[in-house]
């Protein structure tokens, strides 16, 4: 990637979400006027009003699954104008919450929540970006971290992506010598399955990671599952907490 040589054009867009991720943009209220100064917002519907997509756009951040025609014609329409696309957050990721039940009847789960007179609907099961188009890099989280968005768009200015962990968070529990709530406390933690990046913020404080950063490299799903049936918990417990973020985990081929 060659750094750019004029002031980049960014958009930043959501589809089926909770606009979350594009807030974490927002957030960043100590940088942002650096950030209008050193690249300029074409697209952002959650921030600026009665802008419609344009192109061509140097770099996109989207957040949300794609669950309707609506979602998939808006995730075309800002591939086809940007240089890189960059899935931002888990549910562009992995699917996220919105997908927790795809293994569930979609039309069923539809009439509950809309009614019978909502079987027309135009949606389809949750799914992530590289499903549909290609996805040149990604900011997990959900929602993401401040820190991994500008230190996205500072490698951006200079043409390059950044590196992030590619550890477990029970790597930062331990470098902050938390007390292991999986082990010790015999909680369905899934720290050991899960993405690090975030400094193990919940087990810190005595929350259990709920897996909102989606799975490490080569997460061991087997050997959590083994020992999460081994404290008690029931299967079908263990694989809804674990469906929470990454709904497409193959538990059958991995246990």
């Amino acid at each position: 990637m060659k750094a750019p040589s004029y002031r980049p054009v960014v958009a930043m867009a959501g589809l089926t979400a909770c606009s979350g991720c594009q807030l974490t943009f927002l957030n960043c209220e100590t940088e942002l006027p650096e950030l209008a100064r050193r690249f300029a917002i074409s697209y952002f519907p959650l921030a600026v009003t009665a802008h419609a997509a344009s192109g061509p756009i140097d770099i996109s951040f989207i957040e949300g699954a794609v669950s309707t025609p609506d979602d998939l014609e808006l995730l075309l329409k800002i591939r086809s104008m940007s240089r890189f696309l960059v899935a931002f957050g888990t549910c562009a990721l992995w699917g996220g919450v919105a997908a927790m039940n795809n293994h569930e009847s979609r039309k069923s789960m539809v009439e509950a929540v809309y009614g019978k007179t909502a079987g027309g609907m135009k949606t389809f099961n949750p799914q992530p970006f590289a499903n549909f188009v290609k996805v040149d890099f990604a900011i997990t989280g959900c929602p993401p971290e401040k820190s991994e968005l500008l230190a996205t768009l500072a490698a951006f200015l200079k043409g390059s992506f950044p590196v992030f962990p590619r550890y477990p968070v029970c790597t930062e529990c331990r470098n902050r010598e938390n007390r292991c709530l999986l082990i010790e406390d015999n909680e369905i933690c899934l720290g050991p399955l899960i993405q690090a990046g975030c400094n193990a913020r919940c087990p810190a404080v005595g929350i259990i990671c709920e897996g909102c950063r989606g799975p490490v490299t080569e997460a061991n799903v087997a050997a959590e599952l083994e020992l999460l049936l081994e404290k008690g918990f029931t299967r079908e417990e263990i694989e809804r907490r674990m469906r929470r973020f990454y709904p497409e985990w193959d538990y059958e081929q991995r246990s």
